[in-house]
């Protein structure tokens, strides 16, 4: 497994928890924040398994982006013990942000991201058409993604992210964007990937979807988890047995 240490080493989570080939994500983060003193956030642990999606749910400004920028070890002043990737030691990050090299086409990006992971030709032009067809990007294929509109740039992100099949992925707000056609393509292709054994750490907003979607939960308000687990344990956290995920976020956050 692919570790990354950042700060003092923290203690086990007291609770039964999978063997350790099946975890593809472990964050334990006892403080983070932007500056020294200034602690963002605070005390939240969760694992990622493998075929498992983990929903990373809360208000704006509660912690989210930061507690993403801290796994993927982005921050200076933090305590925290992060080990991701799973045993393969690979990953993919689509952030809320596109970020692209603005004198490269769309292939060119595919052929980038297929280089620096290592991937033949052979099969990164075959994954790469496929994704084209489905996201229905063909046609821009050897443009350049300035011009892309906004759905069409997160369309990018998410085919770089798939293209290289990593053991886990970092997906943040992914549905901000897209169409109805474009959100059916990315939870079908992420389907298959968590039927392939790859675990998802998924923050978003969409939370009627995300009740359909994720397997389980953590709920970030105020730097800190409010509630996590299932959607029963959150349900249960918030004390409306029979609510949507909604309506528990209402009452936690």
């Amino acid at each position: 497994m692919k570790e990354r240490e950042i700060g003092r080493e923290l203690p086990e989570q007291e609770q039964e928890m999978p063997e350790r080939e099946d975890i593809v994500l472990d964050v334990a983060i006892a403080q983070a924040g932007y500056e020294e003193g200034d602690v963002r956030i605070a005390d939240i642990s969760f694992k990622v398994r493998r075929g498992q999606l983990l929903g990373l749910i809360g208000p704006n400004g509660a912690g989210k982006s930061t507690t993403i920028k801290t796994l993927l070890g982005l921050l200076k002043h933090v305590k925290a013990e992060v080990s991701i990737g799973g045993s393969g030691g690979s990953y993919a990050y689509v952030p809320e942000q596109p970020v692209f090299y603005e004198d490269l086409t769309l292939w060119e990006h595919l052929d980038l991201s297929a280089a620096a992971y290592g991937l033949d030709y052979g099969s990164f032009k075959e994954s790469a058409e496929r994704l084209l067809r489905q996201f229905g990007m063909e046609h821009v294929r050897d443009d350049l993604p300035a011009g892309f509109s906004k759905g069409m740039k997160q369309k990018m992100m998410l085919m770089l992210g798939f293209l290289v099949q990593p053991d886990l992925y970092i997906v943040d707000e992914p549905f901000i964007g897209l169409d109805p056609r474009a959100t059916k393509d990315f939870l079908r292709l992420l389907e298959t990937e968590r039927q392939r054994g790859a675990g998802v750490l998924m923050s978003t907003h969409v939370l009627d979807t995300a009740e359909k979607i994720c397997d389980s939960f953590v709920l970030v308000s105020a730097g800190r988890v409010a509630a996590a687990g299932t959607l029963d344990h959150i349900r249960a956290a918030a004390g409306l047995p029979e609510a949507s995920l909604f309506d528990c976020f209402d009452a936690l956050a």
